[in-house]
């Protein structure tokens, strides 16, 4: 293939021109706010499941209390009434009355464990709002913290996609004054090699750091300055500078 040396340099702007562009991309997926951002959001799953946990246990435990406290209700009743039998005097037999004073101090016993299974879940309960409260504090700070990461990613990006359309710009620029042929085999090598053209620099490709033999270097001396140049190592068009040092 032949083309004009100035056509072939045009190629070196090109290839720095994909080389910012891949920073650019890659400085963009990189970026510390989308792993905060990655880190805030695995950590508000957690705390949304816990809030779920913690507002469901707190459910059935409310549940669990108002029961008891039904429970403990029904034998303060009970205690009242047979209490309000006994000091009527409407119990004269010896026996009956006997059985009324076991059955009350029976229903105040189980009041007593009632009572007890009241004070424990309500403890419980007291402990399970606090940590609902702690979690949806926490969720709300998270939601404000990573609104605020994620304004500072939106502006990190923003301005990498303003560099980015400016090199994309000056590319296009570039490319159009690169014949068809020499840009089509530059892509071609770009696309399985990453670089479709490098600079032969003091003897060596700046493509694949390789220092060429003298042989090679003999060839390329003799070579006409149109002539398209392949690295023989990597196979990317060398590109010959004032200071390839032929």
């Amino acid at each position: 293939m032949k083309a004009a040396p100035q056509s072939q340099l045009r190629l070196l702007e090109l290839a720095d021109l994909d080389a910012e562009l891949a920073r650019l991309e890659h400085r963009s997926r990189s970026l510390p706010e989308v792993a905060e951002l990655a880190r805030l959001q695995a950590r508000a799953q957690e705390v949304g499941d816990a809030l779920v946990a913690a507002e469901t246990e707190l459910g059935d435990l409310e549940r669990e209390q108002a029961r008891a406290e039904r429970d403990v209700d029904q034998v303060r009743a009970r205690i009242d009434r047979d209490r309000a039998r006994l000091d009527a005097g409407q119990v004269s037999a010896a026996r009956e009355l006997a059985s009324l004073q076991a059955e009350i101090e029976s229903l105040r016993r189980r009041q007593g464990d009632l009572e007890e299974i009241v004070l424990e879940l309500m403890e419980r309960r007291e402990a399970l709002v606090s940590r609902r409260d702690e979690l949806s504090a926490e969720r709300a700070s998270l939601g404000g913290e990573t609104a605020a990461v994620a304004a500072r990613r939106d502006a990190a990006v923003k301005e990498i996609d303003e560099q980015a359309g400016k090199a994309a710009d000056r590319r296009s620029g570039v490319a159009a004054e690169v014949p068809a042929d020499l840009l089509a085999l530059y892509e071609q090598i770009r696309s399985s090699r990453g670089v479709g053209a490098a600079a032969l620099r003091r003897g060596r490709c700046e493509g694949c750091h390789v220092s060429l033999s003298t042989v090679d270097l003999n060839r390329i001396r003799d070579s006409a300055p149109d002539e398209v140049l392949r690295c023989e190592e990597c196979r990317r068009i060398l590109v010959r500078t004032p200071e390839s040092g032929l």
